[in-house]
């Protein structure tokens, strides 16, 4: 795509978000997360390479699209200029050329749709994933929740320099099974895209699950473990020993009277 056409693309695409924003209510803002005490919400984003890795995928297949329509219009106009019939080929051509830079221009509005309306939340507590205009798509979980934290990077991917983060919680796991079965599946994994700091936030969600499960929602540390543990302590039996010897006077008072 030439640079002429880029900045008439984008121009097409800023106009297009305003009206989108304005008729479908589309959030412009990232979406919030509760918080409890000290606790802050970390906004964030796919990176700017996960742009530019979206446009490498979809230029070149509509590329191959191009070159199919243009050679096609080629190898017709080469048969009709034969028939003495040129005149049809050029003719032809407007519409030609129509159909194969319209799917240009819509797919450079959809990547940058998609781009902007994906956002990323996250607390000391959990994670929300909001993606989506025609129909908006929030994901929210709970770091007690999460069973497996993984990271995907397909050579393509680390060029762009970005990586995809996948978290799974309870009941996301498995590959076969009916198709609700499989929108559960989806509904209990979130998967961070595009990000330049995949291995730093899994180690961030580990290390929030690790307090979460400290915290009371999993094994305790042996201090505090031992600190809950309820038990008889030698107060509590020296003061057990206090009682019977009264209970034992009192006997011994009645039995003599």
């Amino acid at each position: 795509m030439s640079a002429h056409t880029d900045k008439a693309t984008q121009w097409i695409y800023h106009g297009l978000w305003s009206v989108l924003v304005q008729w479908f209510r589309v959030p412009d803002k990232p979406p919030t997360l509760p918080t409890v005490g000290d606790d802050v919400a970390e906004s964030f984003r796919p990176a700017e390479g996960f742009l530019r890795y979206m446009k490498f995928r979809f230029w070149i297949a509509l590329l191959i699209i191009d070159i199919a329509i243009m050679g096609g219009w080629l190898i017709g106009t080469i048969a009709l200029w034969r028939n003495d019939l040129l005149w049809v080929g050029l003719l032809l051509l407007p519409p030609v050329l129509i159909i194969a830079i319209v799917p240009d221009i819509i797919a450079f509005v959809a990547i940058h749709l998609r781009y902007d309306t994906t956002w990323y939340v996250m607390t000391g507590r959990s994670l929300r994933i909001r993606r989506g205009v025609w129909t908006i798509q929030e994901t929210t979980i709970s770091f007690e929740n999460v069973q497996n934290v993984k990271v995907h990077s397909g050579p393509l991917q680390r060029y762009y320099g970005i990586a995809n983060l996948e978290v799974e919680t309870a009941g996301s796991g498995g590959s076969a099974g009916s198709s609700q079965q499989k929108g559960m599946s989806n509904a209990n994994r979130g998967i961070i895209e595009g990000v330049t700091n995949a291995l730093e936030l899994r180690d961030k969600i580990l290390a929030r699950l690790r307090q979460s499960q400290s915290a009371g929602l999993g094994d305790e540390p042996d201090e505090e473990l031992q600190k809950n543990r309820i038990g008889w302590t030698p107060a509590h039996l020296q003061m057990l020993g206090k009682i019977r010897q009264t209970l034992a006077h009192w006997r011994a008072e009645a039995a003599s009277q």
